[in-house]
């Protein structure tokens, strides 16, 4: 297993508890050896008594350099560059590594997020460096579709979308697949598996920001939108989502961009989601400073004002592409405003410095709650509050 992030380790552990031998491979030394100690280096329930167990058991094992191995899963981070571009260097750097380790018969699985043509792509390394082994390997793409929070679960129980360069390919990665998925494995070929991937997400982030961007409607016709969200889904065939702080995470508020990147002329409505996603956490800032401002011109004094949440969604410690997190950020880099941090569900942070939730009354003017954390429901203020995730939605 190539990367041992929030993808890979879940699922080099869950490979492992079906008594397969496990090699994690990840560059950063201190992972390996929290690994290599029965401990994990990312908040998920369930992995860290898994990873123990099988880590006892002799069953995974991390490393920095990767061995002979029967399989090869590459689970590194895709980021972008410059204009949104895919960056591919992580993946071109796993792929380049196990390329001296590769024999006939062996199997090579993409899982991370990438842009169509990907697998093509690493096969055409692979194959320049190791022309022996062309038609004499197994190259698959199969991308991961699991919820921050419920990883384990949704590795071994959600269906999968298995893609080969070529049909034997295929039927080999699903063969594999079967030892640790219980859900369907749905075949097809490699460039449509990469496009499932980013389709997924990009549909659902079109979904959010026709609410987000519904959100700002409604603030300006003074209607709370949480009352006409729950009565318009009362029609049989309408389901609109709950708008929120923006879109964060590693996939809803990346993948789009894989295909408009790609796809510029076509992709029109994807992008426009993407951009009023963003969009809407400049909007958010906007907010809280504006009503900053008015409480000082109202009281001649600054405002304590207080972030509830800064992870990219409800109930998680991950702060990866965090709208909440830029909102916190571009706040604390204006050096105006009297901050405080609460994320509770980090015991604490180096860059950050937080406060509990329990005991604000009292101390805040402003409570703006950017993140629908279930510790923040039915806590009661006397200040002012901007509510963007819903915590105090009033239904009639």
């Amino acid at each position: 297993m190539m990367g041992l992030g929030y993808i890979g380790l879940p699922t080099a552990a869950l490979i492992a508890s079906r008594g397969i031998q496990v090699q994690g491979i990840d560059v950063n030394q201190s992972v390996v050896d929290t690994i290599n100690s029965g401990k994990i280096h990312i908040v998920e329930p369930a992995l860290d008594g898994l990873v123990k167990h099988v880590v006892e058991k002799g069953l995974l094992k991390a490393n920095i350099n990767p061995d002979n191995a029967d399989v090869f899963l590459i689970a590194v981070p895709t980021p972008f560059k410059g204009d949104h571009e895919p960056d591919l260097k992580y993946v071109e750097s796993a792929t380049k590594m196990i390329i001296p380790k590769l024999k006939e018969g062996n199997l090579f699985i993409l899982e991370s997020t990438s842009p169509v043509g990907t697998t093509e792509k690493m096969a055409k390394i692979i194959f320049e460096e190791r022309p022996e082994l062309k038609g004499k390997i197994n190259i698959a793409y199969c991308p991961e579709r699991v919820l921050p929070g419920n990883v384990i679960y949704e590795l071994e129980h959600n269906d999968r979308v298995i893609g080969g360069l070529d049909e034997q390919s295929t039927i080999e990665a699903q063969n594999f697949y079967r030892h640790f998925v219980k859900g369907e494995l749905h075949a097809t070929n490699a460039k449509t598996a990469e496009m499932c991937k980013l389709v997924e997400n990009s549909s659902r982030d079109v979904s959010i920001a026709f609410a987000n961007e519904l959100s700002m409607i409604c603030d300006k016709a003074e209607i709370n939108v949480w009352e006409l969200i729950h009565l318009a889904n009362k029609h049989p065939r309408v389901n609109i989502l709950q708008p929120g702080t923006g879109v964060g995470g590693h996939c809803i508020a990346v993948d789009p961009w894989f295909i408009v990147s790609e796809f510029e002329k076509e992709a029109i409505i994807i992008r426009n989601a993407r951009e009023i996603n963003n969009y809407k956490t400049q909007w958010v800032i906007e907010k809280i400073k504006s009503t900053a401002l008015e409480f000082e011109l109202a009281n001649n004094r600054k405002p304590t004002i207080a972030l509830m949440g800064l992870a990219f969604k409800p109930d998680i410690d991950d702060l990866r592409e965090s709208p909440a997190l830029l909102v916190a950020d571009t706040l604390l880099s204006n050096g105006k405003y009297n901050l405080l941090l609460v994320e509770p569900n980090l015991e604490e942070n180096l860059k950050y410095d937080l406060t509990d939730y329990r005991g604000l009354n009292g101390r805040v003017d402003i409570v703006a709650y950017l993140v629908a954390h279930n510790q923040f429901k039915g806590l009661e203020f006397k200040s002012t509050i901007l509510d963007f995730c819903g915590i105090k939605k009033s239904i009639k």
